[in-house]
């Protein structure tokens, strides 16, 4: 199960009657994040064709390194889900996410001649290490609000993302696969769904605790920018 299906078999959510939404002032607080998310060299080069192999390369293992994490991270959210049937699917997905998701990671890197065994000898780059212990800190020690919170930007920001870049689309295939995969309907209404999730846990959450989601959810969106900042430099570790 790739990003794009993660969640699909969740049920609707619902809000309170009268309950504003909370995710309206989710994105906008990280307006100007995503605005700069947009101009980045490696996303442009992804549409244009430009983007060099190496880093694609490079933010394809880093990201298969991230998803073991953000499987950890999906089964301890699970654990604090108010909804049983909530916990049940984001258990099993945390399952489905690795084998569906490495699919694409072997196919496209398998044809670049990395083999599965140098993605699980590869180092997890600065930026994912630091992104991934954010995800499981908010995760393990925050509400479930705060932990959702802490991975909504994985979703939302690469379908904004997708939606940008599949208006221009890119000539190189393998691009225009990771384009297209985060631009499908699909894809869509697994966001629009944990975007329900949101606003229904916020309803009932104290102004402390959507606080303090919130500036979870805007350190994601500064994790996201700095992953694909991550890939472009080919970030290491020094020394």
């Amino acid at each position: 199960m790739t990003r794009r299906s993660i969640l699909a078999a969740l049920p609707a959510a619902r809000l309170l009657p009268g309950a504003a939404r909370y995710t309206p002032d989710l994105w906008q607080a990280i307006a100007p994040i995503f605005q700069a998310t947009l101009k980045h060299p490696f996303l442009t080069g992804l549409a244009d064709g430009s983007l060099p192999r190496p880093k694609f390369q490079f933010y394809l293992v880093q990201d298969a390194l991230y998803l073991d994490a953000f499987s950890r991270a999906l089964n301890i959210l699970a654990s604090k889900a108010p909804r049983t049937d909530w916990a049940i699917a984001f258990s099993r997905d945390s399952i489905e996410s690795l084998e569906v998701e490495r699919q694409m990671h072997s196919q496209v890197l398998g044809s670049y001649g990395v083999t599965a065994q140098a993605i699980a000898a590869a180092s997890m780059a600065p930026a994912n290490y630091a992104y991934t212990n954010h995800l499981m800190a908010a995760v393990e020690r925050g509400s479930f609000l705060e932990g959702l919170a802490a991975m909504l930007p994985c979703y939302w920001i690469y379908w904004e993302v997708g939606k940008h870049l599949i208006k221009r689309g890119s000539k190189n295939k393998d691009y225009q696969r990771w384009i297209a995969q985060y631009s499908s309907d699909s894809y869509g209404k697994t966001v629009e769904r944990v975007l329900a999730i949101a606003d229904r846990e916020a309803a009932e959450a104290s102004p402390a605790i959507r606080d303090r989601a919130t500036k979870l959810f805007v350190l994601s969106a500064r994790y996201e920018y700095q992953f694909w900042d991550s890939a472009w430099r080919e970030e290491r570790w020094l020394p």
